[in-house]
């Protein structure tokens, strides 16, 4: 290859780099203009100190500079194959005023160039029926402050230097950049290809979605990611965005001929989902030319502190523009760290005519070349279209060399050494409090365990007296066959009761990707569970409630609200996840069923006219259950069709569709082998979250089911539905706030259940302005299950969530068969933890 290049070099001029310093109208370096290529979709950007190249082939060319509230420029130049420094100037922009006459009363003209702007958008949305094009993404995150210790943990001056910090707490914490490949098809099929991707100091693949952020939607969705609002952002021109904004002209420019609007852009109220700062529109053809607009923490942000897109429109073809050039800056504070970040994109070898090979769109959406992370240094320096500044170079040298040699055969074991001795001497605090993990580090098949801290599985209740846990997770992996071995033993001793059990379980698991000729591939996940011994279990599989609040209710309040029962026990189970999404899942139960009763009744405070309730469902059976012997086999599918998935090189990962979530399940009680029970029983469900950007986002889970035959069934087969009776909310979406635990239990042919919240992510509180300042937001819905005229129940609750970015508080008023029961509060987690839909 090399004696090729020098013989095809002999026949002509080489390519020369074109390159310089951009500077403000101060002298000082303008970080991120852009630099293109007059009648040509190619350029680049500078970097965060002003400099810029471009690789160019032998020829003439203009350039043209650009850079969101100064004046473009332009320098005509010849590339001979040698390198050229080609400098620019910017001058802040000076627009001239039309003569405009407002009378009093009268509206800015800027109002009715948006109107035309508002008019045209339709044309501009999505103007080609397809496309291609290169994005070159760059993203860069820094602290300014890193805390002493994050949820408790010290931070370790070894961890700091890891990060990339100084003493200070300042330095560059993430640096990656990557070359992504985008397809769009109408209507609204889009597919990227991430060709190559590097992340200083690992060998990840780097951030690789570009920041497609189109102003011409009514909606404007900033990265795709919902955590940063799920409301979206109104854009400024749309279609009621004279509502939400004041306008401010404030002149006009000419470019090539064409006169170009400024217009400030400022929001009507606070507590919206608004921008503020400058567009800037053609005149005649009314298009976006480009933007400078910002959002801040008052705009709904809900991670960041504040955001700005500056957006750089150019013509691709005849009458098409798109964007050439985008940057977003971000702050943020959040757990004690203060950064800044960058995210640069640059979009580049624009093709308005592709074809696409049969099949090109399909259910991958984002898919990862197989050497994605595996390119050489120089591939970037010959790629790279914004030049590196001297401390992202460093930043690479430096953590790159420490991965390297972190990683290299030579120094592997004393690596491996360092990693056991850095996990410390495992002392009677870790035991019982702390807890602990140990690696052998192995760099073919690792094995680790875990240990469980004793005192922190303590809890107490009224059948076992004070109840400890022991448990320890024992793991072989095998990462190159993508193979893994559980075990885990656990052992639990009752003071009071004197019972000691002993159970384990020991799961196999594996993962398959098989990549055909094409670039596609079939990926799955399967896994094997074994278990057997004797146990503790609570009378409703699901655990509606966990023994901590439990030991808390019996010891402050004298109740005991947890029933269970002891059981010899063998169980397999085998779980599937397919290529599609498909999930399967099936299993064979055997227990020897014993009964247990209370043998304690201590408790620290004594309520007059309170006493303990027996250790069985005594709402539904009136004694306790006598010992048998159950064998049952179940059967369980979920399924979201339309799945769509990003296919790493070596697996799949799904990202959603616009579909529900459905669920299916068969459950049988078999009469054979000395089994007691006789039974079958069915359900089916489905679910989703929808999110209508400004309006909020509902979420909600349905289902049926019911006994087809009900000969023989013991209380722990009954069908429960998820009661709470303590202040910590239950699981969302599957359970009842207030419901009791076991009242309703059936065996009914024949049930319905639902739940159904709408989280209004801001809308409504954003007009009280203790709520709107602090950021609290209204979440409203019901919970209701049928079984029959004399066993029903439903409960409506609105509450506030987002409370100190965590908490959620509802209020929650419940009927009960009908008439009206109980009204509560409960507490639980709902904003930067809050949970979504299970089994989503």
């Amino acid at each position: 290859m090399g004696i090729l290049l020098a013989l095809l070099s002999g026949f002509g001029a080489t390519a020369g780099r074109v390159g310089g310093l951009i500077t403000d109208e101060k002298g000082e370096p303008l970080p991120y203009a852009s630099v293109f290529i007059k009648g040509s979709s190619r350029g680049t950007t500078a970097n965060n100190q002003g400099r810029y190249f471009l690789d160019l082939d032998p020829g003439t060319y203009t350039l043209y500079c650009q850079h969101v509230g100064y004046a473009r420029q332009e320098r005509e130049i010849r590339v001979d194959g040698s390198d050229l420094e080609v400098g620019f100037h910017m001058e802040l922009l000076q627009t001239t005023m039309k003569e405009v006459i407002i009378r009093p009363g009268g509206e800015d003209p800027a109002y009715e160039i948006i109107r035309q702007a508002i008019r045209k958008k339709k044309d501009y949305v999505e103007p080609l029926d397809s496309f291609t094009c290169e994005a070159y993404i760059k993203t860069l995150i820094r602290t300014r402050k890193v805390p002493a210790q994050i949820l408790g943990k010290k931070i370790e001056q070894s961890d700091r230097r890891n990060m990339g910090v100084d003493s200070a707490g300042r330095g560059i914490i993430y640096l990656s950049e990557s070359l992504t490949k985008v397809a769009f098809k109408k209507p609204g099929q889009t597919k990227l290809e991430v060709i190559s991707g590097r992340e200083s100091g690992s060998n990840g693949f780097g951030f690789n979605f570009p920041t497609f952020t189109n102003f011409y939607q009514n909606n404007v969705n900033v990265f795709a990611v919902t955590r940063i609002s799920p409301r979206g952002f109104i854009s400024p021109i749309a279609d009621g965005a004279l509502s939400y904004y004041r306008y401010k002209y404030l002149g006009s420019f000419y470019e090539d001929g064409r006169e170009i609007n400024q217009i400030r852009v400022i929001p009507r109220r606070k507590y919206e989902p608004l921008f503020s700062g400058t567009i800037n529109i053609t005149e005649g053809d009314w298009r976006i030319h480009s933007l400078d607009l910002v959002l801040l923490k008052e705009s709904q942000l809900q991670l960041l502190d504040t955001l700005e897109i500056k957006q750089q429109q150019v013509p691709v073809g005849n009458q098409v523009w798109r964007t050439g050039a985008q940057t977003v800056y971000f702050t943020f504070k959040i757990f004690g760290f203060d950064g800044v970040g960058v995210f640069l994109n640059v979009y580049n070898k624009y093709d308005l005519a592709p074809v696409f090979r049969k099949h090109y769109f399909n259910n991958v959406v984002m898919a990862y070349d197989t050497a994605v992370n595996k390119k050489p240094t120089t591939y970037w320096d010959t790629l790279r279209p914004v030049q590196l500044a001297p401390e992202e170079a460093r930043n690479y040298q430096v953590k790159d060399s420490l991965f390297a040699t972190q990683h290299d055969s030579a120094t592997e074991k004393r690596r491996t050494d360092s990693l056991r001795r850095n996990q410390g001497r495992i002392s009677a605090g870790k035991i019982l409090w702390k807890g602990f993990e140990r690696s052998d580090y192995h760099p073919v098949h690792p094995f680790s365990y875990k240990w469980e801290p004793l005192l922190k599985n303590i809890s107490y209740n009224t059948v076992e007296g004070v109840v400890a846990n022991a448990a320890v997770t024992l793991r072989k992996a095998w990462p190159a066959a993508r193979q893994q071995v559980t075990f885990i033993p656990h052992l639990r001793y009752g003071f009071s009761n004197t019972h000691l059990n002993a159970w384990a379980t020991l799961q196999l698991s594996r993962r398959v990707f098989n990549r055909d000729a094409d670039g596609t591939g079939t990926a799955s996940r399967s896994s094997w569970t074994f278990s057997g011994g004797k146990r503790v279990s609570q009378f409703n599989a699901d655990n509606p409630i966990t023994p901590l609040f439990n030991t808390l209710y019996t010891l402050l309040f004298e109740r005991n609200y947890l029933k269970i029962y002891e059981n010899y026990f063998g169980a397999v189970s085998w779980n599937k996840r397919f290529d599609n999404d498909l999930r399967l899942t099936a299993d064979l139960l055997y227990e020897d069923r014993l009964p247990l009763d209370n043998s304690t009744d201590f408790t620290i405070f004594k309520y007059e006219g309170r006493v303990f309730t027996p250790n069985y469902p005594y709402e539904k059976i009136a004694t306790q259950f006598s010992r048998h012997q159950a064998l049952a086999a179940g059967l369980n599918i979920q399924y979201k069709p339309g799945q769509r998935f990003i296919q790493f090189p070596r697996g799949k990962v799904p990202v959603g569709s616009k579909y529900p979530t459905f669920y299916a399940s068969y459950r049988k009680g078999i009469a054979a082998l000395g089994s007691d029970v006789d039974y079958d029983k069915w359900s089916f469900g489905l679910s989703d979250e929808i999110n209508f950007k400004l309006l909020g986002a509902l979420k909600y889970r349905f289902s049926m089911g019911g006994f087809l035959n009900s000969k023989q069934v013991y209380i722990q087969d009954y069908q429960h539905f998820n009661g709470n009776q303590v202040f910590y909310a239950s699981e969302y979406l599957n359970s009842f706030q207030l419901a009791p635990y076991y009242a309703n239990s059936t065996v009914a042919p024949f049930y319905a259940v639902g739940h159904i919240e709408h989280h209004f992510n801001g809308l409504l509180t954003n007009k009280i302005p203790v709520f709107r300042k602090l950021n609290w937001q209204l979440v409203a819905g019901s919970n209701a299950f049928y079984v029959n005229t004399d066993s029903n129940y439903a409960e409506v609750f609105a509450g506030l969530e987002n409370i100190l970015k965590v908490f959620r508080v509802d209020v929650v008023a419940a009927y009960l068969n009908g008439h009206r029961g109980q009204a509560g509060v409960r507490v639980g987690f709902g904003g930067l933890f809050g949970g979504s839909v299970r089994g989503r």
